[in-house]
């Protein structure tokens, strides 16, 4: 792999004087420097940074031009024998008018100048009284004369060939505008956008304007970093604040503190990579950039190499341990609550287009299970079928602890479901019998003799009863094929079909603290919401098992998924980032031991990304003839939605690559 597809940004508001210049220029040095020590690809300055933003009508003033010019020059020496790339905010003065510019310079070299398109000029903005808009002379002028040399002036687009890397810059009210030059240039192939801007801060502002570079950024497919003048420009009128952010692809990834008094820089990594990949996914970008586009306009201008980060970097950027689940606790439940009304809406649309009068659901005990029956629960109750419509099965075997089977027990009789218990062994035993297994030998046909009797059970009690079977499998098992084909693989609708597993628990925990207790309790949900709460964190502290191996000799399960197939909470991170991202697999363990340091090491997170790839492209065969299920998130493994994969597809050179 010849890089990561990742780049260091930053996005800089130095401390300032207004209209001294060498001050201000030392300001930015000093800043230029540090971000150089941290190999930043591309560091972004405010609007107008070297003279300020608040000048008026000194910018008539030709000592300050001048003034500004020789900052600007020393600038541009001061990146001679640097590898980062600086974004700073200047003005020209081009055929008798001045034009609020952003110039992009690198090695030693200004590559390249785009003048402000919009300018404000209504309350507090009075802009158009001192510059030019450049969107008339962008059309008639395609260079400027600067420090004795032609450089590219007005619609540009910057490339570093080498890493398939194209950048654009708009400034400050050019974003707020319905078609924004920085649309333009995501259309036109850009995929980051820099913004030097000097946004003054009122009441409710900074909402805005992160909502603003949030919804750029996802429309667009790109990254954006902006960049806004701090609270030591002028306050005749206006105060600033500094407002800095970095996005990608509708996510905030840093955000500074506002109304900070020094000067400061806020890092992250944008994944231009992952961009390409969204890019390629979404064939609309393309009609869109077709229909809306004017790819003509743009003169290309060819940058050296970025710098890139490598493997041996550290980063800013902050990759989640669990990306199915977000950090902040109102998110959590926002999205959990979701997700349980997608899977109640998903089941009874089924249950009344299938005209079923029965929902037939086998409990194990397990988290998997318990989610797919409070699904049904609620479902029912959505509909106005009684919860006895519900059969809920338990089917104890040769692994069913005393832990699991009286838990089944518990939540089928709070939650008002008719109980059936049917055991396997007798029928698992003769099945041996006929088909010459000795039962002694605790192999893979011991295992799967007993999932495929438990679903010939529901098949045929859904038969018996008018009724669906629900499924219970997850995304997680289901990417790893941890399941018996044609046994818990297969059901008549899957509920948690695009729930992983570490999801699964943060849905049923929703469920204990909103419809079991708090203010907005369900005193209807169970006969008894106490003990029902109770019970849900019994089953949510009980290891994830099968329970087809016998229990040790203790009565405890023995057979322990994660000890099999690894921590979940590290293959729904692969799964996430490999289908989500597109993430290859040097890329992939670089971002999982940034996310799991000091929790997991390398050779530990190698020896399961193995065992992810190995499973994930042998079992697609499974996937492949999966049931219906709903789809809840933006991962779904769905054969006739977001996955398709031949199930013959070798893992090769993906198992290679991490040796």
């Amino acid at each position: 792999m010849k890089h990561l597809g990742l780049v260091r940004v930053g996005a800089a508001v130095p401390a300032l004087k207004v209209a001294n210049t060498k001050y201000n220029t030392q300001q930015i040095l000093a800043l230029l420097e540090q971000a150089e020590m941290e190999r930043t690809g591309f560091l972004v300055f405010p609007e107008l940074a070297i003279t300020g933003y608040t000048c008026g009508d000194l910018f008539y003033q030709e000592h300050l031009y001048q003034s500004q010019l020789d900052g600007l020059a020393e600038v541009v020496r001061a990146t001679e024998n640097k590898s980062i790339t600086v974004v700073l905010g200047c003005y020209l003065r081009i055929e008798n008018n001045l034009y609020n510019c952003a110039a992009l310079i690198q090695g030693g070299s200004i590559m390249g100048v785009v003048p402000k398109m919009f300018l404000p000029n209504s309350k507090e903005y009075y802009e158009a009284r001192w510059f030019a808009s450049g969107i008339d002379l962008s059309r008639r002028q395609k260079t400027v004369r600067l420090f004795g040399k032609d450089v590219p002036f007005g619609h540009l687009l910057f490339f570093d060939e080498a890493a398939e890397l194209c950048v654009g810059m708009e400034i400050c009210e050019d974003l707020w505008l319905p078609a924004s030059p920085g649309s333009q240039l995501a259309l036109a192939g850009a995929q980051i956008i820099f913004n030097t801007s000097a946004s003054n801060d009122t009441v409710g502002k900074a909402d805005y304007r992160r909502a603003l570079i949030t919804v750029e950024s996802a429309k667009s497919n790109c990254g954006y970093v902006y960049t806004s003048a701090g609270v030591s420009e002028s306050t005749t009128d206006v105060v600033f604040s500094g407002h800095s952010l970095i996005a990608e692809n509708g996510i905030i990834l840093k955000e500074s503190d506002r109304f900070a008094r020094e000067s400061g820089i806020v890092y992250s990594e944008i994944d231009f990579e992952r961009i390409l990949f969204e890019r390629s996914q979404n064939s609309n970008m393309s009609q869109c950039a077709t229909a809306f586009g004017e790819p003509e306009k743009y003169q290309k201008v060819f940058l050296s190499p970025v710098t890139l980060v490598e493997p041996q970097d550290k980063l800013y950027r902050h990759y989640d341990k669990n990306p199915f689940v977000p950090e902040d606790n109102l998110q959590v439940n926002r999205r959990c609550g979701e997700i349980f009304s997608l899977q109640a809406a998903g089941l009874a649309k089924r249950i009344e287009h299938s005209h079923s009068r029965k929902s037939v659901v086998g409990i194990s005990g397990g988290l998997d299970s318990t989610l797919a029956l409070l699904v049904c629960a609620y479902t029912h109750k959505l509909i106005g079928r009684p919860a006895s419509d519900i059969v809920a099965v338990t089917m104890p075997g040769f692994g069913t602890t005393g832990k699991t089977y009286n838990n089944a027990l518990t939540i089928m009789k709070l939650l008002g479901a008719e109980v059936r218990e049917i055991s396997i062994k007798d029928s698992v035993n003769l099945h041996f019998e006929d088909i010459g297994h000795d039962p002694q030998v605790h192999d893979v046909t011991y295992e799967n003799s007993q999932a495929r009797e438990r679903t010939q059970i529901l098949m045929d009690t859904a038969n018996k009863e008018g009724g669906l079977v629900v499924g219970t499998g997850d995304l997680s098992e289901m990417a790893l094929g941890w399941c018996t084909y044609n046994g818990d693989h297969m059901s008549m609708y899957g509920v948690n079909a695009s729930v992983p597993k570490t999801l699964v628990r943060f849905v049923v925990k929703w469920v204990m603290e909103n419809k079991l207790s708090g203010p907005n309790e369900d005193p209807d949900f169970s006969s008894d919401n106490a003990l029902l709460k109770t019970t849900l964190q019994d089953i949510l502290d009980t290891p994830i098992s099968p329970e087809l191996l016998p229990p040790d000799p203790n009565g405890d399960i023995a057979q322990k998924t994660e000890e099999s197939v690894g921590p979940y909470i590290l293959h729904d991170f692969f799964i996430y980032y490999t289908i989500r991202y597109g993430m290859e697999p040097e890329k992939l363990l670089f971002t999982a031991k940034n996310a799991f340091a000091g929790e997991y090491d390398e050779a530990f997170i190698k020896k399961w990304m193995a065992t992810f790839y190995r499973r994930f492209f042998a079992q697609q065969f499974k996937r492949s003839c999966v049931p219906d299920g709903p789809k809840v998130g933006s991962v779904s493994l769905s054969p006739r939605g977001d996955w398709r994969m031949p199930s013959d597809a070798d893992a090769a050179i993906w198992l290679d690559e991490i040796k």
